[in-house]
Formats: structure tokens, C-alpha cells, sequence
């Protein structure tokens, strides 16, 4: 028998393989499903391209490609009393939960043939002709052994792959009393209030390039260290107790800096009081903080703790396995998918799915929703320096991160993000002249201020602080903490009200003057996704949360605050942008001449090699070549470089009907010069630009998800100007209606309807800070709520609707 099943092996020896290196196998979970080797059915691997699959899967997969040897992996569970035994599959990761109950693991390991399903079991492998027996039984070992998919994926983390920086232990700081406060931060040298830097050895906060993390800059931290010779600067807005982000001029690569907390606290960012807000761990692998009264309560609270929870099962009632800090994933994936546009796309057409999925479907997007969390959070979090690592993460964050993933992967089919799309328009009115400005955006989030002002049992909390002022100078214990209560109205109120802008540009006064800008919908989404900001900083750099209650309403209406666009009456201020102020000591712009020489020693014309090094930010020959090519068709491409003047700001409304327009209107050249360096059409480029507020990280991604289709002269002439702010303010429009932002079907679509809306799920959050803690979330489901807490689903007998962090609300049918 054994000779007449080496025989049967003989031809299909050469699809064989061996295990390389950089190889992953996949033995954990099939590549569709939950199966795993503890499955009715065990687990197939290919042993030529080491996936996965289920014995549902597994015919499917040899169809499709012509691989007929595979090894069956199957795990038999016994509970005993008695230890465990030791298990041949050391390796394999268990999707089953025990809860610290004895088990014993009997592994069944055995190739199988197919499509005749001839097994051959491993123990007998030696029983095989020679050659056969030999190369089979490497191959086995190889597979057995190999480290799971996963487990080869989570070293490999961003960190690792950075260097310590050799400036970081001998940096010397500057005792120049600088003291850096948790917000309000602005570069020192331009209007930037993004993408900063604070460099370490002087505390100067300058704005960086764009292409340090795909944000905007004018490059002024850069320029401070070609004249200072500075060498580290640190990320403001990604100090976490974890770390931050550092970047090395001198070495020019991100870097780690072993001694950050030390660095930081020199310019008053205590990041070691941070780091001694250590985190207990309780028996279930979560974390709570040290200060045990305020945060138990809401433990208990949230989890409904103490009552007797009634378990449920079935579709739509399937729990997720914690990984390890993975819950904010799993409370962000269970909200998606009670969405009937997520279901329908990701779930309805599964079979469509499953049979035109790639060879390897472990890395495409459109195939991972129904399979276990664990690929999943690898294949979403590929190339995030957060979500690849195995922190707790923010679920608001990386519900927005999701959000992007299904636009970028959903170019040319049904896109169920649209549900959570909408407009707003912002206006802005120039206090001195009361002249105003209309402008719209797209968001997928509206944030909700939580304001202690507007407490509803402000007494009692007053009471509570002079008590607990009492027991810190007494030295006694702290009396019980108040929550305060705060009505959803206040937080609403406080998200309409006007706020100051800073460093406002009157283009009627022709300078700086005092600015106020209100929010409104323009258009009212599908799904309504309203985040409470609980999170902050205090004075001293300690991450907090504010611990309050929201009295959110289980209805909303919102229609009084929709759009109206211009009124009557009202005057707009002139379409103009401010003069670009250059430096006084030279108008000539910065420009790497070796790149220059470089490019034109191919025989490029000198001014177009000027010109393309210039706009694609002296990033280096390469992408300056990609520009010329992709303009060098132009008329004025070899004109020399000509950049706008503090002297000459360019025509005025009153020179040209259409000048102002494409003066204020236009995205920055700089922007649109970086985009048609990629290959991407100039006239999309624009368009990708204004759609997103002239943000070339966004840009890109709205770029790859509206792909360029063919338009009208008309709608071509359109992309050069601000679309009509008015188009889709109709305050009399309650009509379900799918719209674009500018009236290019290209552009944006909003599903605009009424206002009115009905809570169906919330996410909450348990600990002091979003990188630590717990996530769990309630949904409503067939008009009762279920809480689902990792993979415990059960119905939920107190809702705390109160304690949440992120809520759902759906559209209500007009009546």
C-alpha cells in the first residue's frame, strides 16, 4: 500500500515545496472562514503556496489552481483533569477560549490527494519509497515547524526596522527656558498649525515637509537646521506614554531616541509623570489604572458587571477573540457589520467573492470579512505604524481608518462608506467688515465637545472639589468622585456655536483681523457617526479623560441645523489669497542644483530641471524626472521659474470675472506639481486637491477611489473653480438624494435626507487613556440591545448609553 501511494505522490512532487525563508504558513485559520485545525473539519495547507483553507474552501482552492497535495491538520480537545499534554503542533494558535481549565490536545497531522482524497498519515511517511519518504518528509518538518503567519508578522513592527539615533544620548539642550504648552501650537516662522516639530536642543516649534508623514509644511524645521545644525526634532502630535515620533536631520531618517522622556521634560513635556501612571492588569488581560474609585465604577458600569448577562449565539451574535489589545478593532467591525450596506457587500455576495478572489486572497482587502480577526488586523493595519503594532489603539481613529480603506478599495463598485459621508459648510465672517465666506468639506464624524459649564449637577460638583481640595492639604483619603452629568443638548449647542479663527486674513481689509466661523450640514448622512471628546491633555502633558456622563437621546433631530448658504443681505469677501511674504534676504527660491546638473546632463533644458526640482520639493532627480515627463508637453516648460511676490499678488476681483476665482481658488502649484509627478492627469490633480482641502495624503487616496472618467468641456472648465457653496444647501430638500459636493458625478457622494435619527449602537471605553484600557460596544438588534464584550455576546439588561465614547445613529424613513 505504501509503495502504490508513492506512486500516486510521484507526480505531483515538483508542487511540492519546502518552507523559505519569508515564506509565511498559514496553519492557524483558513484564508475564507473561522475553520481551524480545532474545526469539524480540521485545516488544509497547500503544500505549495502554504494558505490555509477549510473543507468547505479547500476544493475551491484546488479548482481554481491544480494543487492536489495538501496536509490536513486536525486538533482533537479533551477536557481532563490531569495537565495537558504536550502537543506535535506546538505552534498553532487556538481560536477556542478555556478559561484556565486542564485540556488535552490529541494532533492529527496527514497529507491528503486530492480530488480523489487519497490520505496518506505522517507517521507512516518513512514507509514510502526512499525518494519519495526523503524530500516529502523535509518538506512536513518544514511546514509543522515554521512559525505561524502571524507570529513571523508581529516582530516585525515599525519600530524595530528604526535605528537609535547617535545624537540621542550626548544631545545638548539649550537652557533657554522654553516651556512647550499641550496645545495651541503654531510655527514659529509661518501660519502652520500642522504637522510641527519641536526641536530638541532648542525647544523651536517649525513646520515640517510634506513628505515626512504626507502632511503639509513649508520646511522652516528643516531650515532651522541647516542654520543651527540641531539635529532632533519630535512629532508634537504623536507624544503618547509609549513615545514619539523623532526625525533626525543630520542622519535624515527617523530615528529612536532612548531618551525622549528626558529631552521632553526640558521643554515641561513630562512624559515620565505620564509613564508612572502605570496600568494594573486584571485576570482577563485588560488594563485599569492605578486610581481605582472613579474607573472601576466604570468598568462595572460598562461591562454590566454583577447581572446575568443571557449569552446569545448566531448570525449576526458572533463574538471576536481578543488578540491582545484588540478590542478597539473588534467593537469598530461588529458596528460595520449590523450595517446593512457593509453586510450586503462584504457578506450578500460571499460566494461571488470566494470564487473570484485572488490565488492569494490573505492580501486582498475585498476578501477579508469573513474570516478571523487576526488576519484581518493584519491585512488593515499593513504599513500603519499603530494598527501593525499590538497597542491599544483609539477606536475613533481607526473606525476613520477603515473608512479609508473600504473608499480606497471600493474604485469602481458599491462603496458602503457613502453611508457615513456628508458636507459641511463652514462660514466665516470678517468681524471689523462683516463681510462673510462660504465654504464646504466632506467628514464622516461630527466631535462633540463635552462643556463642564453646562453640568447639570454643577453643585454637587463644586461641593466635591472643595472637599477633595480639604483632603489634599489634610493629607486624608480623597472623598468619592462626582461624574459630572452633561446634557447632549450642551454639547450639541457647544459644537454650533461660533469659534474664534486664529490668525484670521480679511481679503476685504487686506490684513489680519478677527475671524469667526460657524459649522452647519449641508447635507445630513445615511449614518450619523458622533464622537464625545473626552480625551485631552492637562497642563502638564498627563493624558486625561474627562469623566462624564452624556444624557445622549435616543432620537435626534436635527434638521434646524442644516445649511442655508448666503443670505440675504449678506456680502462675501473677495475671492483672494494673502501675498506669499518671501524671505527678506533673498526671492530666490530654495533649489538642490546638483539634482539640477543632474537632470540636465540628460538634456533636459536648464530652467524646466530648475522648475521640476523646485516643485517637487528638492525630494531628488527621480521624482523631478517623473515631473518633466509628465509636463513636458507644455507650453512654458522650459520658461524659467516664476513664483508670486509680496509686491504683485496677482489681479484683483475687480480686473478679471474669473481671475479672483483662480487666484483664490487654485490648489497650491506645489501640490499640483507633486501629484502629475506621479503620473496623475493635472486637471484630476486639481480636482483631488480641492475635494479634500488641498491635503496630498487625502488627495492621493480620493484620487485612487475616482478614477478619472471622461468629461464635458464644461465640467472640465469647472475644475478650475470652488464649487457653488449653495448647491447643496437647500434648507427645503428632506428627499433621500445621492450628490456630489461640486455637481461632478466624479466627486464625492453625500446620501442627503432628512435630519431625523434613532441610536443603534455606541462604543465605550474603560480606562484613563485611548492607548490603554478596554473597548466594548452595544448594538440594537431586532429591537433589543446586545452587548458585545470580545467574544462574549450577550443580551444587555442596562445599556449605559451615558458612559459612551463613539455613537451610531441611522436616518428615520420620513412618515
Amino acid at each position: 500500500m505504501a509503495a502504490d501511494l508513492g506512486e500516486l505522490l510521484v507526480p505531483y512532487m515538483p508542487t511540492i515545496r519546502v518552507p523559505r525563508t519569508g515564506d509565511r504558513v498559514f496553519k492557524s485559520e483558513c484564508a475564507f472562514s473561522f475553520d481551524s485545525p480545532e474545526s469539524e473539519g480540521g485545516l488544509y495547507v497547500c503544500m505549495n503556496t502554504f494558505l490555509g483553507f477549510g473543507r468547505e474552501h479547500v476544493e475551491r482552492h484546488y479548482r481554481k489552481t491544480g494543487q492536489s497535495v495538501y496536509m490536513h491538520l486536525k486538533r482533537h480537545v479533551k477536557e481532563v483533569r490531569l495537565p495537558p499534554a504536550l502537543c506535535s503542533l506546538s505552534d498553532l494558535e487556538l481560536n477556542r477560549d478555556f478559561n484556565g481549565e486542564d485540556y488535552e490536545y490529541e494532533d492529527e497531522a496527514k497529507l491528503v490527494i486530492f480530488p480523489d482524497h487519497f490520505e496518506i498519515p505522517l507517521p507512516n511517511i518513512e514507509e514510502l519509497p526512499a525518494l519519495v519518504s526523503e524530500s516529502v518528509t523535509i518538506a512536513c518538518d518544514a511546514v509543522l515547524n515554521a512559525p505561524s503567519a502571524y507570529k513571523k508578522q508581529e516582530p516585525e513592527s515599525w519600530e524595530e526596522e528604526i535605528q537609535v539615533s547617535r545624537h540621542a544620548r550626548s544631545l545638548r539642550q539649550l537652557d533657554n527656558g522654553v516651556r512647550i504648552p499641550p496645545s495651541g501650537w503654531k510655527c514659529q516662522k509661518c501660519e502652520m498649525r500642522e504637522n510641527l516639530w519641536l526641536n530638541l536642543t532648542d525647544g523651536a516649534v517649525l513646520c515640517g515637509k510634506w513628505f515626512f508623514d504626507g502632511s503639509g509644511g513649508n520646511g522652516h524645521a528643516l531650515e532651522h537646521y541647516r542654520e543651527t545644525n540641531y539635529p532632533l526634532a519630535v512629532k508634537l502630535d504623536t507624544i503618547t506614554p509609549d513615545g514619539a515620533d523623532v526625525y533626525s536631520f543630520e542622519e535624515e531618517e527617523a530615528v529612536l531616541d532612548p531618551h525622549v522622556s528626558e529631552h521632553l521634560s526640558h521643554f515641561g513635556i513630562d512624559m515620565l509623570q505620564m509613564q508612572k501612571r502605570r496600568f494594573m492588569t486584571t485576570e482577563n488581560g485588560h488594563h485599569t489604572d492605578n486610581k481605582p474609585r472613579p474607573r472601576v465604577s466604570e468598568w462595572e458600569v460598562i461591562q454590566e458587571s454583577g447581572m446575568k448577562l443571557k449569552e446569545v449565539y448566531g448570525s449576526g451574535y458572533t463574538g471576536i477573540k481578543n488578540l491582545g489589545n484588540s478590542c478597539y478593532l473588534s467593537t469598530v467591525m461588529q458596528v460595520l457589520f449590523s450595517i446593512p450596506d457593509f453586510q450586503r457587500m462584504y457578506v450578500g455576495n460571499l460566494q461571488r467573492i470566494f470564487d473570484y478572489s485572488p490565488l492569494d486572497p490573505t492580501q486582498d482587502f475585498h476578501q477579508q470579512k469573513g474570516i478571523s480577526a487576526r488576519m484581518l488586523k493584519a491585512l488593515v493595519s499593513r504599513g500603519h505604524p499603530e494598527f501593525s503594532s499590538n497597542r491599544q489603539q483609539d477606536a475613533h481613529e481607526f473606525l476613520l481608518h477603515m473608512i479609508n480603506l473600504v473608499e480606497r478599495n471600493s474604485a469602481g463598485s458599491e462603496n458602503p462608506s457613502d453611508v457615513f459621508r456628508f458636507l459641511v459648510e463652514e462660514r466665516v465672517q470678517c468681524c471689523q467688515t462683516r463681510r462673510v465666506r462660504y465654504t464646504q468639506r466632506v467628514d464622516y464624524c461630527i466631535q462633540l465637545p463635552a462643556p463642564f459649564e453646562a453640568a447639570s449637577n454643577r453643585e454637587e460638583l463644586l461641593a466635591y472639589e472643595v472637599k477633595r481640595k480639604e483632603a489634599e492639604e489634610n493629607m486624608r483619603p480623597s472623598p468619592e468622585p462626582v461624574r459630572a452629568r452633561i446634557p447632549f443638548t450642551a454639547c450639541l449647542q457647544a459644537f454650533t456655536e461660533p469659534e474664534n479663527v486664529p490668525d484670521f486674513w480679511s481679503s476685504a481689509l487686506q490684513a489680519k483681523s478677527a475671524g469667526v466661523k460657524t459649522s452647519r450640514f449641508a447635507s445630513f448622512p445615511e449614518y450619523l457617526v458622533v464622537q464625545i471628546k473626552k480625551f485631552t491633555f492637562g497642563v502638564d502633558w498627563v493624558p486625561k479623560k474627562l469623566d462624564v456622563a452624556i444624557d445622549v437621546p435616543d432620537f435626534l433631530d436635527l434638521n434646524r441645523l442644516r445649511a442655508t448658504g448666503l443670505q440675504a443681505g449678506e456680502e462675501e469677501l473677495p475671492d483672494l489669497m494673502p501675498p506669499i511674504v518671501l524671505p527678506e534676504d533673498t526671492r530666490a527660491p530654495e533649489i538642490d542644483e546638483a539634482a539640477v546638473m543632474q537632470l540636465a546632463e540628460m538634456g533636459f533644458p536648464l530652467e524646466a530641471c530648475r522648475k521640476a526640482v523646485y516643485y517637487t520639493g528638492n525630494m531628488g532627480p527621480e521624482m523631478a524626472f517623473n515631473w518633466i515627463i509628465a509636463h513636458m508637453e507644455e507650453p512654458d516648460f522650459a520658461e524659467p521659474l516664476t513664483l508670486p511676490s509680496m509686491i504683485d499678488p496677482g489681479p484683483s476681483a475687480g480686473d478679471s470675472p474669473t481671475g479672483a476665482a483662480l487666484l483664490g481658488n487654485s490648489p497650491p502649484e506645489e501640490s499640483i506639481a507633486i501629484l502629475t509627478s506621479m503620473g496623475f492627469p493635472r486637471t484630476h490633480s486639481i480636482h483631488a486637491l480641492k475635494a479634500t482641502n488641498n491635503n496630498l495624503e487625502r488627495a492621493l487616496d480620493w484620487i485612487f477611489t475616482h478614477p478619472e472618467e471622461e468629461e464635458s468641456d464644461a465640467l472640465s472648465d469647472m475644475a478650475d473653480t470652488e464649487p457653488n457653496d449653495n448647491a447643496f444647501s437647500n434648507a427645503n430638500s428632506h428627499s433621500d438624494s445621492t450628490l456630489s459636493p461640486d455637481g461632478d458625478a466624479s466627486g464625492p457622494r453625500v446620501k442627503d435626507g432628512p435630519g431625523r435619527y434613532e441610536l443603534f449602537a455606541f462604543i465605550s471605553h474603560m480606562g484613563a487613556s485611548t492607548m490603554s484600557g478596554h473597548y466594548v460596544c452595544h448594538i440594537k438588534k431586532e429591537g433589543r440591545w446586545v452587548i458585545y464584550n470580545d467574544h462574549k455576546v450577550c443580551l444587555s439588561e442596562r445599556p449605559p448609553k451615558d458612559l459612551g465614547y463613539i455613537y451610531f445613529y441611522h436616518r428615520l424613513s420620513s412618515s
